[in-house]
């Protein structure tokens, strides 16, 4: 099988076995694990940020960021198709009991002037806006690249009305590499942000949410809340960090194999690539053949390849690093194969 249904799909490499195995440990939750200390000192640096937090997934840094940074009772702004909205099981109503704030965005880019528009007037009758939320790169649009401009522009407009910023930077690896930009330039731009270590970069578990030392101390006490103090938790820390300190090298490969992909998708009868393809990820436009995504991941599957339906007539295709150059070659004649069954 060829499984381009996310980079959430690789496999822990032999180094990363082997970190795993000889990783020193200790108990977390009393701050004496001393893989989980080098690799939170290590993100915090990379992140230009003062603190960091290992966390256990993607979900867990951004609802712990929500609770630290809101009060119940707050308003949340972020685009329509921001993950947090979307895929978290509406857990920022749940555990946060805040008020989410959605506007349109192109490509994760929610104007300015919008923002602007949202932020509320101090009056009795609304709520006050507690946080101004943002994703890059941005999954529904496929991958596109927030520029550090652009960030830049919405960090100066919420620090006018002293509001926070989150960056969920779950693939923000991809968005560095894209960009020429280091981490820390987008981060620069976000009171705080979350990355997962588990995407692209390739490590069996976990992410990283970072900020001033003083959030992180609070975001501490919500982690243990929502059940993620983890007690020796250096045997899945360790693979973490060696995945910070060498999994960019093939993040540009994998942007490399979406390329190849996406333009092979292209000249197929019927097929079309709605999104620009930025980073590793294809976006599949099935209409033109008359036949739903669900009916598209069902063939594909048939011909040895594992893709998700990503809205009705969208397929969504992520390279990753055990994705390799012949199976983007396989994958190409799979589709090529698909569709003429499908057609046939």
């Amino acid at each position: 099988m060829i499984d381009l249904r996310s980079d959430t799909v690789t496999r822990p490499t032999a180094e990363m076995r082997e970190a795993m195995a000889n990783a020193e440990v200790g108990d977390d939750v009393y701050g004496e694990d001393p893989s989980v200390i080098e690799l939170e000192e290590h993100a915090a640096q990379l992140a230009g940020k003062e603190a960091a937090l290992f966390v256990t997934s993607g979900t867990q840094g951004n609802q712990a960021a929500v609770l630290t940074h809101m009060r119940q009772g707050e308003e949340l702004i972020m685009d329509d198709r921001a993950h947090l909205f979307l895929y978290e099981g509406g857990a920022t109503a749940a555990f946060a009991g805040v008020q989410s704030r959605t506007l349109s965005s192109e490509k994760g880019q929610i104007l300015p002037a919008d923002i602007a528009g949202a932020i509320r007037p101090n009056d009795v009758h609304f709520p006050d806006t507690g946080l101004i939320w943002l994703e890059n790169t941005h999954n529904k649009s496929g991958g596109s690249v927030l520029s550090a401009d652009y960030l830049k522009e919405v960090k100066a407009l919420a620090d006018r009305y002293g509001i926070p910023v989150h960056i969920d930077g779950a693939r923000i690896f991809n968005a560095s590499i894209a960009a020429g930009v280091p981490v820390e330039e987008f981060a620069r731009h976000a009171t705080t942000i979350q990355f997962c270590l588990s995407k692209g970069l390739g490590a069996p578990v976990g992410s990283i949410l970072a900020g001033d030392r003083a959030f992180i101390e609070r975001a501490r006490k919500w982690r243990k809340r929502l059940g993620g103090g983890l007690r020796q938790a250096g045997v899945i820390a360790a693979p973490a960090l060696l995945a910070l300190k060498n999994g960019f090298d093939f993040i540009s490969q994998d942007h490399e194999h979406a390329s190849i992909l996406a333009e092979a998708i292209s000249n197929m009868e019927g097929l079309t690539v709605m999104n620009e393809v930025e980073t590793n990820m294809i976006m599949m436009d099935t209409f033109e053949t008359g036949l739903s995504s669900e009916d598209w991941v069902s063939e594909l599957k048939k011909q040895n390849i594992l893709a998700v339906s990503f809205g009705p007539f969208t397929v969504r295709l992520t390279t990753h690093r055990d994705i390799s150059r012949t199976d983007i070659s396989r994958a190409t004649d799979g589709i090529m194969k698909a569709l003429h069954q499908l057609k046939g």
